[in-house]
């Protein structure tokens, strides 16, 4: 059977939170659903009989591994690996599916009667954060997906933000031609799908929901549009049709809005507008949330499937690259991707430049990967004390541990650059100055006798798996153990 939201909700079982109580998407869910610990389904709309919402689906390792159908430990390098050797997966044309249940077209197509919420304090208004934004090659017939989010301007007009990626370079060749540039919003994927929407290097002649059906181990199933020329993924609970207006006289205001950076970004200006023409979903159906913003210990989805896909983007580049002994790689969710955490065997001096270059040098890096820090095996990069103490006692900046990479492109939204360097309408705006934190031990370091031939004392701060050792040696004595 093909993978959906409703069966991942269903086999979230008791970790699901279902909240019965009427509850108002568009003033209450934000805050609702940012504050929610595990997984939340809300059961009754205030103003949208009929219509459900979810979120917090894969915030933590157990969900993100129910998701992508692997082992909590492995989340990062089980989707590296199949992202490079399953992909892509296949995909085929359908006739009908549950995303047509009930279509509504022209007129009838009012975004507004979508439970689409305010996310945040600040927003510019109603923001669609959550869906898979789809658009199409004029060339080449590839699709391109991304996440971007979209602002509601009235029942059949959005103002919209995007970088200057893959999807905007398709809307700049209809933009060249003179003809409208199709574009859906496909709602309410498998998070699985949602994860893989977040990829931004190259993929040549398939897309990021070919790529999915790959690393899930399916064939996705893929309908017609109903007023445009695109393909969507047939299991979708909701699918918003449309065209690009990129005439600047028909430009809508929009922004600002609560973004992963953890700022109000994106400021209010004049943006595109897309001009809806239908809108079909199931019956009964489930918004998938995605409630934007990003602050210690409540970030958003958005930037948890942005991290993840990352890191594993990054190993696999590392892996291409040939640089020898990674052991792990990650991005915390807090940033999304802007900091990058490796650890490694290190067998040379350098070896942690080589991996820095690798990721820089490669497509991944579009606006991401801003600063990097190296670590030897013996650092958990999970754990944010582990590396702070090896950033303490291991790096020198005067033995060439800080590196920088001055000038090279940035994050449209991410304030640290000046304004008049940011430009989402241009790719390789956003001036960033990369940094490169060596973190390892210095092989350079002369073996020292009194150590025994090695370069560094012995470290004495206990890993979590001796203090666990410890414990249950105090616990066999009957003591109760310190911490």
């Amino acid at each position: 059977m093909a993978l959906n939201l409703r069966d991942f909700l269903a086999a979230l079982g008791d970790d699901l939170i279902r909240v019965d109580d009427e509850i108002d998407p568009i003033t209450q869910a934000g805050a609702l659903c940012s504050a929610s610990p595990r997984p939340i389904l809300l059961n009754r709309l205030t103003g949208f009989p009929g219509w459900k919402l979810c979120d917090i689906l894969v915030k933590d390792r157990k969900r993100q591994a129910k998701a992508l159908g692997t082992a909590p430990q492995s989340v990062v390098r089980e989707l590296s690996d199949r992202m490079f050797t399953r992909v892509p997966g296949g995909s085929k044309i359908v006739s009908d599916g549950p995303c047509k249940e009930v279509k509504l077209l022209g007129a009838d197509a009012d975004i507004t009667k979508l439970p689409i919420p305010i996310h945040s304090e600040g927003d510019a208004g109603r923001y669609l954060g959550s869906g898979v934004t789809i658009t199409k090659d004029p060339d080449t017939g590839v699709r391109n997906e991304a996440i971007i989010r979209a602002l509601v301007r009235g029942p059949r007009k959005m103002g919209f933000w995007m970088a200057a990626r893959h999807n905007w370079a398709h809307l700049m060749k209809y933009q060249e031609r003179g003809l409208p540039a199709p574009m859906a919003f496909a709602i309410g994927l498998h998070p699985g799908y949602e994860i893989l929407a977040n990829f931004s290097g190259r993929h040549e002649g398939y897309d990021e929901l070919e790529m999915g059906a790959g690393v899930l181990g399916e064939t996705l199933e893929l309908v017609r549009c109903e007023t445009i020329d695109l393909e969507v993924p047939a299991q979708a609970e909701i699918v918003i049709e449309g065209y690009l207006q990129l005439d600047p006289a028909r430009y809508v205001m929009e922004g600002p809005f609560a973004e992963f950076t953890g700022y109000l970004a994106g400021d209010k200006s004049p943006k595109p507008t897309i001009r809806v023409t239908a809108i079909t979903h199931r019956h009964d159906p489930i918004l998938r949330g995605c409630i934007e913003g990003s602050l210690p210990g409540s970030f958003s989805e958005n930037a948890i499937c942005s991290s993840i896909m990352r890191a594993a983007t990054a190993w696999g580049v590392l892996e291409r690259a040939g640089v020898p002994g990674i052991t792990d790689v990650w991005c915390p969710p807090v940033h999304a991707g802007i900091n990058l955490l490796i650890a490694m065997k290190q067998t040379y001096r350098g070896q942690a430049k080589q991996a820095a270059n690798a990721i820089w040098g490669s497509s991944a890096a579009h606006v991401r990967y801003k600063h990097i820090t190296v670590v030897d095996d013996d650092i958990d990069i999970h754990d944010y004390a582990a590396v702070d103490w090896a950033i303490a006692y291991r790096v020198n900046a005067g033995e060439d541990d800080i590196v920088v990479m001055p000038a090279t492109f940035g994050a449209g939204l991410d304030p640290s650059t000046r304004r008049r360097d940011r430009n989402p309408a241009l790719f390789g705006t956003g001036k960033w100055n990369r940094v490169l934190i060596d973190a390892t031990m210095n092989l350079d370091y002369d073996p020292d006798p009194d150590l025994g031939g090695a370069r560094f004392p012995p470290k004495v701060w206990p890993s979590d798996a001796d203090i666990a050792a410890v414990a249950r040696r105090w616990e066999e004595f009957g003591l109760k153990p310190l911490r």
